[in-house]
């Protein structure tokens, strides 16, 4: 403990004169940054990433959110990126969130100098990708995810537009050890030896960094690229959740904005929770713990009683932040080439042996079903998710803290759309002599099926399948049947489904992708459309890197900054090297347009870096489809909500025990009659609350569902019942005050002919000491 304490203790004086040294110079850039609620519906609704149909949401572990940043030219170009707690970025909603923004801004903001990125979480609601692979356990399109998420990306680019103020970014870079493993080594290892050793890992290891400083406030805010998937919560969670990027967001808001500024370190933050543990220790004295007792024992719980929609968002413990002058700190932890890379970092064990999985197929006895990656806190999904969070933080605090090369220069941008079904690609097959070939339509293999550690499959698939087999092969034909030169163009994947070719009811998946450069100064982001592996990335930032510096004029170097961007404005699965592909593990059977897709993706960045460097425009390419008015929907809609007789809305169904006392690192439950969440997603609210009294009768918010540990969880009887609970769990941080507490549910409930009423209603109160 002592040397990781004396690790942190020359962070203040960094923080310190990084603060003062921020704010000397001239300001290059307009900087602006914003956030917004984007959790969408909190039942039923089954989660994206996983396809797992049974994997339906019900409750939130803490809240989702679109973040976004704004840099501009003070009389130039500017560039808008914004980074979403969700599993992608969606072709629909960035064409939505566009006409939204040509509407209210005019040209400033188009889809040139926009890009909209996912995190990756596995444990957000699905349903708001156009395409249908991407919606079909999610029985179609879901109109409240879709809605949640343009809303709150408008509003949090609104926020972002308004802050605009004079303002310097700066750079940092660290080494992150500890937070991600490589999930199909045998693929990797598939690359040439000499590509190989010119690289320590078998996954990237670096975050970069970009630090916001507004001239008048100091530090508004940061966002960090590192490649782990969001995959810590497993595939049968059901609670709304960030995963480790969100809750390593959620961290480091917390951290800056409870620290009242940059001028205290991580050696404070430990100082103060041991002191807790200390006062933990002791037993308070036995008047003072009579004293609370009493109090609690005089506030019975308060029965569900309706009240306005109003009262939930008022209440929200950092409502005061958002609402106060100064800009409210704001922290992403983006996404990269997170492909191949796994946060499950103990490694891949079978569940009925324990013995490691085979090296080559991840399976068990042949089976893939029982072989899981284990995370940090196995077999706590939450500690897992909690533990990577914090890793991601942590690195992320150290660099922002020491932060000292300041971004100067030209903000541009080119986007491009283009059409991956049918490209020709050129290739050098040996010095001086080059190759055309052509990407395909878009087909997943029979190694899809089969997932990966992070979220088995089922059946008899298994990762590095190259050949496929007769039963499945019939099953395919019967909803399209691949052609001879579809086969052969896929080849060595054999085809699972063919849903580049399948447009019944409408496309199944997308063929014109955009790609994107943004340019801020001596940093750059490659935004891609998919998950890329490891080294498909690396092949990629040194193919734009080499075309920068070899004909850049001398504008850019070795040191130029270049980060991918993945899962961006749109979602088109995963991008291997040729040599991955080969192998066919879940990432290569997942590469949908063939062995060449790396190869197209660098020659047509290597385009736009060239546009880029001479100030040249690029050709736009064709428009994707809008397909809103074909989406179909099946989801069945929330019908009414009912309690049994003589009891309300709110009411609570299991108390506290009767004048309890509990310490921190219990957990607290109460259940409470309740209403569907689909009901209202209380954006920018809360369904549970814990309240701490203060005086006599002042309760005073402490902590919301955005918290970490808080978990509002939703259940009914049976899929159809029209009655349900909403149980809410606290577990007492180590942070909390002692006091009296109680905990309050917010929600509401339609009645059978289409009104919706808000209700309220809290515990008993209840000691912590």
């Amino acid at each position: 403990m002592l040397p990781s304490m004396v690790k942190w203790l020359w962070i203040p004086l960094l923080l310190l004169l990084q603060s003062n040294r921020g704010t000397e110079g001239l300001s290059d850039y307009l900087i602006g940054l914003g956030s917004y609620d984007i959790t969408g519906p909190a039942a039923d609704v089954n989660m994206m990433g996983y396809a797992n149909t049974d994997q339906a949401a019900s409750g939130v572990h803490f809240r989702l959110r679109s973040r976004a940043f704004i840099v501009a030219e003070p009389k130039g170009s500017r560039v808008l990126f914004v980074n979403l707690d969700a599993c992608m970025g969606s072709q629909l909603v960035t064409m939505k969130v566009l006409e939204r923004l040509n509407a209210r801004y005019g040209n400033l903001y188009t889809e040139n100098n926009v890009a909209i990125s996912g995190i990756h979480t596995h444990a957000g609601p699905g349903g708001y990708l156009q395409y249908v692979v991407y919606i079909v356990t999610s029985l179609g399109f879901v109109r409240q995810s879709f809605d949640a998420l343009v809303d709150g990306i408008e509003q949090s680019i609104i926020q972002a537009h308004n802050n605009l103020q004079p303002g310097s970014i700066f750079i940092n870079k660290g080494e992150l050890l500890d937070a991600g493993v490589n999930r199909s080594p045998s693929a990797y290892l598939n690359n040439p030896v000499k590509e190989r050793n010119k690289y320590k890992y078998d996954v990237d290891k670096e975050m970069t960094l970009l630090k916001f400083v507004d001239d008048e406030w100091g530090p508004i805010g940061s966002f960090n690229w590192f490649a782990t998937h969001g995959t810590s919560m497993s595939r049968t969670n059901s609670l709304i959740s960030g995963d480790n990027k969100g809750a390593a967001s959620r961290f480091m808001e917390d951290w800056f904005n409870n620290k009242k500024g940059v001028d205290n370190s991580f050696s404070d933050k430990l100082n103060a929770e041991s002191a807790h543990r200390r006062v933990s220790d002791i037993t308070p004295a036995v008047s003072e713990n009579r004293e609370l007792l009493e109090i609690a024992s005089m506030i019975k719980p308060t029965s569900g009683k309706q009240v306005t929609r109003l009262l939930s968002v008022a209440r929200r413990v950092r409502s005061a932040l958002r609402q106060a002058e100064k800009p409210t700190f704001v922290s992403a932890f983006c996404q990269s080439n997170c492909g191949d890379v796994s946060p499950n970092v103990f490694g891949a064990f079978c569940i009925d042996t324990g013995f490691p999985c085979d090296f080559n197929h991840s399976t068990c006895d042949g089976k893939n079903e029982l072989c899981y990656g284990r995370g940090p806190g196995y077999p706590d999904e939450f500690e897992s998710t909690r533990i990577i969070g914090e890793r991601q933080f942590k690195k992320a605090a150290s660099i922002f803290n020491s932060a000292s090369e300041q971004l100067r220069g030209k903000i541009d941008y080119r986007h491009a759309y283009i059409d991956f079904s049918k490209l020709n690609v050129t290739i050098s097959k040996k010095e001086g002599v080059n190759d055309v070939v052509r990407t395909c339509p878009a087909a997943m293999g029979f190694g899809f099926a089969a997932g990966t550690t992070d979220g088995p499959g089922a059946f008899d698939f298994r990762q590095g399948d190259d050949k496929g087999n007769p039963f499945w092969r019939l099953i395919r034909n019967l909803l399209k049947k691949p052609g001879k030169e579809q086969v052969e163009c896929q080849s060595p994947k054999p085809i699972l489904l063919d849903i580049g070719e399948m447009r019944i009811p409408y496309d199944w998946a997308p063929s014109i992708l955009p790609i994107q450069i943004i340019r801020i100064g001596q940093f750059l982001i490659l935004c891609v459309p998919g998950e890329f592996t490891t080294m498909a990335g690396r092949r990629l930032r040194e193919a734009v890197k080499t075309v920068l510096i070899n004909q850049g004029h001398g504008e850019f170097d070795s040191s130029t900054h270049i980060v991918i961007a993945g899962l961006t404005n749109t979602y088109s699965q995963y991008v291997t090297t040729f040599e991955e592909y080969q192998v066919q593990r879940y990432e290569g059977a997942s590469t949908l347009y063939g062995a060449h897709t790396l190869s197209a993706y660098i020659q047509e960045f290597e385009k736009l870096a060239v546009a880029l460097i001479s100030g040249q425009a690029v050709i736009a390419g064709p428009q994707p489809p809008d397909l809103l008015n074909k989406q179909i929907s099946l989801l069945t809609p929330v019908l009414v909500d009912g309690t049994p007789s003589g009891v309300n809305f709110g009411d609570v169904s299991e108390d506290v025990p009767f004048n309890s006392t509990f310490r921190r690192g219990d957990k607290v439950t109460v259940v409470f009659w309740s209403g569907s969440p689909r009901n209202d997603l209380m954006t920018e609210g809360t369904f549970a609350l814990v309240e701490h009294l203060q005086g006599k009768d002042t309760w005073v918010p402490a902590y919301d569902d955005d918290d970490f540990c808080l978990r509002f969880k939703w259940s009914r009887p049976f899929r159809l019942s029209s009655r349900s609970h909403a149980t809410i769990e606290w577990r007492i941080p180590e942070s909390a005050v002692s006091g009296v507490y109680r905990i309050s549910h917010f929600g509401a409930a339609k009645a059978l002919f289409g009104a919706v009423k808000h209700f309220t209603g809290s515990s008993s109160a209840f000691v912590v000491v």
